[in-house]
């Protein structure tokens, strides 16, 4: 290594060890140690790549075209940490496996507080367009006895794609929330799930054409369980077959989580009595097991109202 390399070396060094040392007089112990890891993270990559001014200048260009295109109903930056699969991975760093409880991933951007709460065997599809589906199961715990009382939200998109946030006339639909039995049994009606292209018209749908992703998610309906004593449970499931399971946009899908659905014939009966004016239908099958440990509130973390 000659003397000017090292000098350079010397130089850059110094630079990370004075912005990590600037946080030393930091009170939370806990964020004086991410930020001197990020400053870490982020200094070697920028070393690694040699990454030059106006490349940087570029990526401030893109987070701040990714703020201004943030609204109440639409969080770009949730995206962004979706296609990078940094959602996927706090989750599951932060989900530790425990016995068969089932497995969680990514949150999405279209979680809305205050959805409506419908009894066990009600309609959350709102009129919204689609293939009726009914879903039953159970939660349990790890050891398989029921949880009475858990809270089911689920929320879900349209036959075309979209949630009921993104018309620009905005009604609820797709959404609602239910409480287990006394057995543990849950059970609902909503819509056969449809794969659909997250946003894609800000920076993240620019930073997938140039990177040739595409926008697409796997079809899916979003479950968020939760119970006293128990684990946070924010999942989905899936549908076996779908040929988008390999290549879901935002790294969601585990094996797991991927489920056999039944279509029934038009007019073929349905589990409840209910007359569906002779339409076919599909129907699912979810047990839902829930670990034990601390609630995590992520209406309040990822607060977003209409």
């Amino acid at each position: 290594m000659s003397h000017i390399v090292r000098e350079q070396a010397a130089r850059e060094d110094a630079l990370v060890e004075r912005v990590r040392a600037s946080f030393a007089a930091t009170p939370d112990p806990r964020l004086k140690h991410l930020l001197e890891e990020l400053t870490t993270s982020l200094h070697d990559y920028i070393r690694r790549v040699r990454l030059t001014e106006s490349e940087w200048a570029r990526v401030i260009d893109f987070l701040t075209r990714t703020g201004h295109i943030t609204t109440e109903t639409r969080q770009e930056f949730v995206l962004l940490s979706d296609v990078l699969g940094i959602s996927m991975q706090t989750v599951i760093v932060g989900n530790p496996a425990e016995g068969d409880a089932t497995e969680p991933t990514v949150f999405g951007p279209f979680f809305l507080n205050d959805s409506p709460r419908i009894d066990l065997g009600g309609d959350l599809s709102g009129g919204a367009a689609g293939e009726p589906a009914w879903v039953e199961g159970t939660v349990t715990d790890t050891h398989g006895v029921p949880i009475p009382g858990a809270r089911i939200e689920v929320w879900e998109a349209d036959e075309e794609g979209l949630y009921d946030v993104q018309h620009d006339e905005y009604a609820v639909y797709g959404r609602a929330h239910m409480f287990a039995d006394e057995r543990g049994a849950y059970r609902f009606w909503g819509l056969f799930p449809t794969p659909y292209p997250i946003p894609d018209d800000g920076p993240v749908g620019d930073l997938l054409t140039a990177t040739g992703r595409s926008p697409y998610r796997a079809a899916h309906l979003h479950f968020m369980v939760t119970a006293p004593g128990y684990r946070t449970l924010v999942t989905h499931i899936f549908v076996r077959g779908d040929v988008l399971l390999e290549s879901d946009s935002v790294f969601g899908v585990q094996d797991s989580l991927i489920y056999d659905w039944i279509h029934h014939s038009a007019g073929a009966p349905t589990p409840d009595g209910r007359d569906l004016g002779g339409a076919p239908w599909a129907s699912t099958r979810f047990d839902i097991v829930l670990a034990v440990g601390e609630a995590t509130d992520y209406a309040d973390l990822m607060r977003q109202e209409p």
